[in-house]
């Protein structure tokens, strides 16, 4: 796939090319990707003068970095010791069969990812799921499958406007 670097030439400009600013410039182009493409990735080392694997070095020690395509609707699952405790190996269950998914992956139509995350800081929700930065809490089984069909409905409906 050929890609256009236009808008990544954009964010390098808007931050001045700095190496201080290397990880607002990466979460900038992963808003645009939903993930850290290799060539993206060359692209900003050349433009900068940064070994790629520094690049890659911080790409891989920050969390909310991705070297995967993330879904439209990226869903992050807390197994804390509370979240685990109180039931997040069945919110996984429940995810695994509305969509498939397990965690590190994404599905086909790149519609939903699942990451599994040692902490979301929401401990007394438990247990805990947040997608797209919405943070649902007290989940069930149940819960969880309500919450993935009304967003594959309101996906459909808007695919039919």
């Amino acid at each position: 796939m050929e890609r256009h670097f236009e808008k990544v030439e954009e964010i390098l400009k808007k931050y001045g090319y700095k190496r201080e600013n290397l990880i607002k410039i990466l979460l900038e182009i992963q808003e645009i990707y939903r993930y850290l493409p290799e060539d993206v990735i060359n692209y900003v080392s050349t433009a900068m003068g940064i070994p790629p694997a520094k690049i890659y070095g911080v790409a891989t020690f920050y969390a909310q970095f991705s070297l995967k395509p993330k879904g439209k609707y990226a869903i992050m699952v807390c197994d804390g010791t509370a979240c685990h405790m109180a039931g997040s190996p069945e919110v996984l269950k429940a995810i695994e069969e509305e969509t498939g998914l397990t965690p590190g992956n994404v599905t086909e139509d790149l519609m939903f990812s699942l990451d599994q995350v040692g902490c979301l800081g929401a401990c007394a929700l438990a247990p805990v799921m947040v997608i797209n930065g919405e943070v649902y809490g007290n989940l069930t089984a149940d819960k969880v499958k309500e919450i993935l069909r009304k967003i594959k409905e309101k996906e459909r409906e808007s695919a039919n406007v």
